[in-house]
């Protein structure tokens, strides 16, 4: 425990599922805590006062971190409340939306899943980097569909998430010689609201089964794995795309 004590976090997305995981385990931990959110004003609530019950501090800051504007305000709101550095900065703000097949892609469905999952990480990294030295840690969150492609009518999602794995390793060149670490994870079948709305209870079923730990992955293992990469303990690990899957696929 406070592993990341006297550092402050920044985790997009942070309203509910692993965003909301992260945002506690990192408060756990001992860091001060930007909840981002853009819709869901309840949920970053609720992860805020969960965090408060713990004995940790928190904010929520409401940006839609696709549109540069909002990511400055973001920004400036989390200088305000915490100081001009920032130690810890997780890019979880991230959806498929929809299952679509070539056919029924269009450029307003395309602009949606780039600029949420990939225009987001790249710009939230640009604002923030700034207030990032020596010691600091990236962690983005990408996805086993980065390496597979994805299940049926993910396809536009799972490139997003590509980009976003081929983006960690270009940054983790690029910041390296300031010191501050860029590192991915790449969630398999973890058991959360995504998978709700989007995977049919068969197709999880047949999944679980074939993963070698022959179950889903819990919101909270992906938290302590993001925990450990912000923290000094992971001080020589930066340009990975962590896997996180049971097994299902190997680097």
């Amino acid at each position: 425990m406070n592993k990341l004590k006297g550092k402050i976090a920044v985790v997009t997305g942070g309203s509910r599922d692993i965003g909301r995981a992260i945002s506690v385990k990192l408060a756990t931990e001992g860091a001060r805590v930007v909840v981002n959110f853009n819709n869901s004003e309840l949920g970053a609530k609720e992860t805020v006062d969960q965090i408060k019950s713990l004995g940790g501090e928190a904010i929520a800051v409401k940006a839609d971190v696709s549109k540069l504007d909002n990511i400055a305000n973001l920004k400036a709101k989390s200088i305000e409340a915490f100081g001009d550095k920032i130690d810890i900065l997780v890019n979880n703000a991230g959806g498929l939306f929809a299952r679509k097949s070539l056919q029924e892609l269009d450029e307003s469905f395309y602009n949606l899943v780039i600029d949420v999952n990939f225009k987001s990480t790249v710009f939230v990294m640009q604002a923030f980097e700034p207030l990032m030295g020596n010691g600091a840690s990236i962690i983005n969150l990408s996805s086993q569909a980065a390496r597979d492609g994805g299940g049926g009518g993910s396809s536009l999602y799972a490139s997003s998430k590509g980009a976003v794995s081929t983006f960690t390793r270009a940054m983790a060149k690029e910041l390296g010689p300031k010191g501050i670490r860029v590192n991915a994870v790449c969630p398999g079948l973890i058991g959360t609201k995504f998978h709700d709305d989007f995977t049919k209870d068969e197709v999880r079923t047949k999944v679980a089964a074939g993963t070698p730990l022959k179950r889903e992955g819990k919101a909270e293992e992906v938290a302590d794995l993001v925990a450990y990469l912000a923290s000094d303990e992971a001080s020589f690990i930066t340009g990975n795309n962590v896997d996180i899957n049971g097994g299902l696929a190997f680097s």
